[in-house]
């Protein structure tokens, strides 16, 4: 008996007037090539086909229902379509976009949980076109987790990581001015992503023990308190009760000297107090290539690591690397482990 066919990726169209669109039109018709794994694109297909035309490529584009897309992707673009029309043009949001971004991030959620794709991954949004709409979560992946709860009944509480083959880091903290990391930063908040994250790491990446190097909050880890005692009250304790769960968890260690080649050979994951201690370095090492992965999730969700691009939208000039590898990555995790039970 021959194996049943892998399930499709569910593909976002995320914002229309952006470049995930285009992007994802030039891997397709790239898809032989790149040996891609088989994916949809959940759109308006008129959209889709109009966007095509701009780019001078004549690809097929065909509706489906999810069921069908792994069978009609080596021939078209496969779309299952949204009844939301989408009439932005390149790098020019309006009415039609939030709407439409924001009705493919739900069928593909909806989709996932309900057997029907391998993996969620989310082409890049315009935040402040969302919230002009009203769209009241700070993020798309605080949206996934509403979603997830609305569905299932169970909270999930998402972790971002940014992976390359390079570097992995996640953020404790995210999307915060730099005066609010210190009173939004615990323990128990390091902690619990922690814990999510050595989780994830090895159910989905594989690796039996993960390692974790936890970066301090203030220049040289706070020099023994010299430098702020943020790391002595809150991170170093929140590493002590890492270790005493048997998570391979060191820190809190110097920012300064924890990404360059011999130290990131020491470990598989950095542990980062804010958004910029995380992103720098991997953006530095990896910015064509790195990957958005939402841990915490009861199913694999990736992203490309970039944004909409309005700039150059529609000119067929944007790098579609970063969506190849979360193309890519979200079909190798979604094999190693196609279901996870939400955290608490």
């Amino acid at each position: 008996m021959s194996e049943p066919a892998a399930l499709p990726l569910a593909l976002t169209l995320g914002e229309p007037a952006g470049i995930g669109p285009e992007l994802t039109i030039q891997v397709w018709h790239r898809r032989a090539e790149l040996r891609l794994p088989a994916f949809y694109l959940i759109a308006d297909p008129e959209f889709v086909a109009r966007r095509a035309r701009l780019l001078d490529l004549d690809i097929p584009v065909s509706v489906v229902t999810s069921a069908q897309a792994g069978e009609t992707f080596e021939h078209a673009l496969p779309v299952v379509p949204l009844d939301i029309l989408a009439n932005a043009a390149p790098g020019k949001p309006d009415a039609s976009s939030a709407p439409a971004a924001i009705a493919s991030i739900r069928r593909a959620v909806a989709d996932i949980l309900a057997g029907k794709a391998a993996a969620v991954v989310t082409n890049p949004v315009a935040k402040n076109v969302l919230y002009r709409s009203g769209f009241a979560e700070p993020g798309h992946t605080e949206f996934l987790a509403r979603l997830v709860h609305e569905a299932t009944g169970k909270p999930a509480r998402p972790v971002m990581m940014l992976w390359s083959p390079e570097l992995a880091v996640v953020p404790v903290t995210i999307h915060l001015p730099f005066k609010e990391v210190v009173t939004q930063l615990s323990s128990e908040l390091v902690v619990e992503t922690g814990r999510i994250v050595a989780r994830d790491l090895t159910a989905r990446f594989g690796i039996s023990h993960p390692r974790i190097v936890v970066a301090g909050l203030n220049p040289h880890a706070g020099e023994q308190g010299a430098l702020g005692g943020e790391d002595a009250s809150i991170v170093a304790p929140a590493v002590k009760r890492l270790r005493a769960e048997g998570i391979d968890a060191i820190g809190p260690l110097p920012a300064d000297t924890l990404f360059h080649a011999r130290a990131r050979a020491g470990y598989d994951v950095a542990l980062c107090m804010y958004h910029d201690q995380a992103l720098i370095p991997i953006k530095t090492l990896a910015f064509d290539h790195a990957v958005n992965v939402t841990l915490g999730l009861p199913f694999v969700r990736t992203s490309p690591d970039h944004g909409t691009a309005f700039d150059i939208a529609g000119k067929g000039t944007a790098d579609p690397t970063s969506l190849i590898a979360a193309l890519t990555l979200a079909a190798r995790l979604s094999a190693a482990a196609p279901a996870l039970v939400p955290a608490k």
